[in-house]
This record gives C-alpha cells, sequence and structure tokens, in this order.
C-alpha cells in the first residue's frame, strides 16, 4: 500500500506541480464557463422545468468538453514516460504493473473530477439566485457527479490505453479522441435503431451515453448504467496491463 500511494502522489504532483495541470484547468474551467452563460441565456428566454444540473451537464457543451479534456489529461501517463526514459526505469522498480496502471489512473481521476469540481460554485450561483428553492436538490447534484465520475472513469481508462501503446503524446490524443468519440457516437446509433428487435438493438440500448447523463442529471440512478461503466472501465484497464506487461517479451 505504501508502495502505491507514493505512485498516486507522484501522478499527482505531475499535474499539480507543472504548468501543464492548470493550463488544463484554465482552458476547462473556460469552456465550463462558456456553457454556464448559455445556460444563463435560456433560463433568461423562458422558464423552464428542466433541472438546472440536467441544463449544465445534460447538454452538447458537456460532451465537448469532457472528451477532449480526458484525451489532454491522460496523453502524458505513459507516453511521456516513454519518451522521457523514465518508463523502464519506473518498470524495474519493486513494484508490480498493475500498481502502476491503477495508480495512473486513480491519479489522472482525480485530476479529472478536480477539474469539475468548480462548476458546483456555478449550480449554487443559480440556486441563490432562483426564485424556486426546488430548482436545487443536493440528491440530484450528487447523481449528477456520480455520473461524471463513472462517465470520467472510462473516458480515463480509454485515454490510458492510448497513452500505453505509443510513446507519442500527439498520438496518444488522437487515438484517445478516436476511441472516445465512437463511443459518443454509439449513443446516436442506439437512437436509430431504438423499438427494433434483436441482441444489437438491445445491445446498443445500453450503449446511450447522453441518455445516461440525462438520467444522472435528473436524479435518477439505475443500476444498468453502474454495470455498463464498471465493466468498461475494467476493460480498458485490463487492455492498457497487458500493453504493460507485454514489455516483457519485448
Amino acid at each position: 500500500m505504501r508502495i502505491f500511494l507514493a505512485l498516486l502522489r507522484r501522478e499527482l504532483a505531475s499535474f499539480f506541480l507543472s504548468w501543464t495541470g492548470y493550463v488544463i484547468i484554465a482552458a476547462v474551467l473556460f469552456l465550463l464557463g462558456f456553457s454556464f452563460v448559455s445556460m444563463l441565456g435560456v433560463l433568461n428566454s423562458e422558464p423552464t422545468p428542466v433541472p438546472i444540473t440536467q441544463l449544465i451537464f445534460g447538454t452538447l457543451y458537456f460532451w465537448v468538453v469532457l472528451i477532449p479534456a480526458a484525451a489532454v489529461i491522460t496523453m502524458r501517463t505513459f507516453a511521456l514516460e516513454k519518451s522521457s526514459g523514465t518508463y523502464e526505469t519506473l518498470m524495474t522498480t519493486p513494484t508490480g504493473e498493475a500498481r502502476v496502471v491503477l495508480a495512473k489512473f486513480l491519479g489522472a481521476l482525480i485530476f479529472f473530477m478536480v477539474t469539475w469540481s468548480p462548476l458546483l460554485g456555478c449550480v449554487l450561483i443559480v440556486r441563490h439566485y432562483t426564485n424556486d428553492p426546488t430548482a436545487f436538490d443536493w440528491g440530484t447534484v450528487g447523481s449528477t457527479y456520480l455520473g461524471i465520475l463513472l462517465i470520467g472513469s472510462l473516458y480515463m481508462a480509454i485515454g490510458l490505453f492510448a497513452s500505453a501503446i505509443t510513446r507519442s503524446q500527439i498520438i496518444a490524443v488522437m487515438i484517445s479522441l478516436a476511441l472516445g468519440i465512437s463511443v459518443f457516437l454509439l449513443s446516436f446509433i442506439s437512437a436509430r435503431v431504438a423499438g427494433a428487435k434483436g441482441w444489437i438493438a438491445a445491445l446498443l440500448s445500453h450503449v446511450t451515453l447522453t441518455e445516461h447523463m440525462r438520467d444522472f442529471c435528473q436524479g435518477v440512478v439505475d443500476t444498468r448504467p453502474l454495470v455498463f461503466y464498471l465493466t468498461t472501465t475494467a476493460f480498458f484497464l485490463l487492455l492498457t496491463l497487458k500493453v504493460v506487461e507485454s514489455r516483457r517479451w519485448k
């Protein structure tokens, strides 16, 4: 456990003790602020029964911020180690590959959640100035951030895998974006085959990321999205572990 915590602190330090991490936070905050201003425009134009969390997180702005941010956060996890020459040193230390992968994953996920935490202040601002006390519910906010955590876990695992198979951070970003956008586009495919019969349509109905996030924003927590995100995250982490272990055969 001590070795794992040391690896985790090392990953967090790579974000918070370098200008790269703060540039990422600034870029994410700028995009989140832009989406927040757009949401205020909707609220000022006409009343809406939609929860505040859904207005902020249930729009396309959320995905425009999330997918590139996940790719940029994870691009350096393994690719930077390989390009800087510290990868072999790290892997020859008395640590297992699984600990390294898990530490890098948790470090990236913690940093990812930190970048999204300031948006809670935007929700509190709207709650302070609204005339409807029921517009803000802590349970809905909790389920919303649970959705961000689960979706972020999936995209962190995808980015980790992309970074593990290359030594170039740019290529890692491109692979992560390609995989992340492909998973996101499955939501539109499943919407087109909604109501169709067959195992393919049934499978696609569980891969609707936009519907999952909409449910989380409304305070609905279903076990099916939980199982989907946990299993897919574990799958990509397993792929990353196999890529890391393959160094033994080279």
